[in-house]
């Protein structure tokens, strides 16, 4: 075997193991931490099962169309909010907090490739998110009368929505982490424009209700395409008629969330940092 193509070694001549190896043992601690933070482990958990309880109370007697009732129509919107409290809001406040703790810094000074810390941090966005999904799903389910689509072909809708505004979540979080100016600052930058997406995205008031201007700004965002996609899968097959343009418009929205997504990878290689800004 050529020099070139010769796997790194340590110092004991032993091959250095693969970045994918160490973001998976990477992705392990990260998981492990997040769970021992009982503050973070309820806002994420639990922030929109009781938004849901919420509004299923407040609107209970509401008929949204097609005999949907508020429980049904709003889970799909706390589920997509729970992929962007996830991937977005978590790794931006997270990140930029690493950041400021100079654990980035440190992180660098290790063997351990930046693909690996990355791997790491989107391994905890899916385990977190489908923790989170299953948890909102059962409790819909069994507690407010949500019925649970058993068509294939909705599930296979699912997969590719959740997979595709994880992906773009978790990019755009990573890129945004360098907004905040410190670590103290994050959860005062990225929060308010989580809500603010989230009340003109159709996750806490019925989407097609809201002013026409409201929509065209929230149609630029992915929160907004993540929360129709789940529409699309949790709502009865001809509710798309209470949709503006009366359709899903999943292709659109695969469009939308695929350029956020580019975007948010883009914007990361080119401004991420490692350190804090007045380390220069």
């Amino acid at each position: 075997m050529s020099a070139a193509t010769s796997p790194v070694r340590n110092v004991d001549g032993k091959p250095l193991p693969s970045a994918i190896k160490v973001g998976v043992s990477r992705t392990q601690l990260e998981v492990k931490q997040f769970f021992r933070e009982r503050d973070q482990l309820i806002f994420t958990f639990f922030f929109p099962i009781i938004f849901l309880a919420i509004f299923s109370a407040v609107f209970g007697d509401s008929d949204f169309g097609s005999g949907v009732n508020a429980a049904t129509y709003f889970t799909p919107g706390m589920i997509a909010s729970g992929i962007f409290l996830t991937s977005f809001q978590s790794l931006a406040i997270t990140i930029a907090m690493e950041r400021d703790e100079d654990l980035l810094k440190r992180l660098r000074g290790t063997p351990m490739s930046p693909q690996s810390y990355f791997i790491g941090k989107i391994g905890l966005v899916l385990v977190t998110s489908i923790a989170q999904f299953g948890l909102l799903l059962a409790i819909s389910g069994l507690m407010l009368g949500v019925d649970i689509p058993s068509e294939p072909s909705k599930w296979l809708n699912f997969v590719w929505i959740f997979v595709l505004g994880t992906a773009s979540g978790s990019a755009l979080g990573i890129a945004f982490s360098v907004v905040p100016s410190s670590g103290k600052a994050a959860s005062a930058v990225v929060t308010p424009v989580v809500l603010l997406l989230q009340f003109i995205s159709g996750v806490y008031f019925v989407y097609s209700s809201l002013p026409s201007w409201m929509q065209n700004v929230a149609s630029v965002f992915p929160l907004k395409w993540l929360a129709q996609g789940m529409r699309s899968v949790f709502l009865p097959d001809g509710y798309e008629v209470n949709e503006p343009g009366e359709s899903w418009q999943l292709g659109l929205g695969a469009i939308v969330l695929t350029v956020w997504l580019v975007v948010g990878l883009i914007a990361a290689q080119r401004w991420f940092r490692w350190t804090r800004r007045d380390a220069g």
